[in-house]
């Protein structure tokens, strides 16, 4: 499925866990209303955009909507 930069912003506006490429890679948005890409295991980020906010910085095709349920359970 192909998302659109609109796609991405509502999805994670209404709290929806997007993806960029794998489920490494999550898009949030800051207190500051900028749309990041952050890499889970080490916290750095780049923006979702372009510096003109025009080009996503990566395909259309690499983001997706993890599941709603994506929980992370421990075996004890």
């Amino acid at each position: 499925m192909t998302m659109t930069l609109e796609e991405i912003k509502t999805a994670v506006d209404a709290g929806n866990r997007v993806h960029w490429v794998n489920r490494g890679y999550v898009v949030t948005r800051d207190d500051l209303g900028q749309y990041l890409i952050t890499y889970t295991r080490n916290g750095s980020a780049i923006g979702l955009t372009s510096r003109d906010g025009t080009r996503l910085n990566g395909e259309p095709d690499e983001f997706f909507v993890g599941e709603s349920a994506e929980v992370c359970h421990e075996i004890l």
